[in-house]
């Protein structure tokens, strides 16, 4: 089963006794400073939740995956996600602990 955004502000609207649009709200704020954060290059802690990080990847040779040929694949930069020790813990089936 893959949650989209409506069963996630459900679910927190659950978790912290509010309407979902509130939860909605919400989320679009978190939304938000996330992308803003990630256009400004800063990095975001959520701690035992998850961390964001901008990366430089510098310029590289690839290649075409139909044809085989080589090609330039230009520097930029990328998100780098990471999961937090409660995620890390609920993917191997332990109980997550809540605050």
């Amino acid at each position: 089963m893959t949650l989209q955004r409506t069963d996630i502000a459900q679910r927190a609207a659950a978790h912290a006794g509010v309407d979902t649009a509130t939860a909605e709200a919400v989320l679009k704020g978190v939304e938000a400073a996330l992308v803003e954060a990630a256009g400004a290059g800063e990095s975001v802690r959520l701690t035992g939740t998850l961390s964001l990080e901008v990366v430089e990847r510098p310029a590289r040779t690839g290649r075409n995956p139909r044809t085989g040929e080589a090609m330039e694949i230009a520097a930029g930069r990328i998100v780098r996600l990471s999961p937090g020790a409660g995620h890390k813990r609920a993917a191997k089936g332990d109980s997550p602990r809540h605050s």
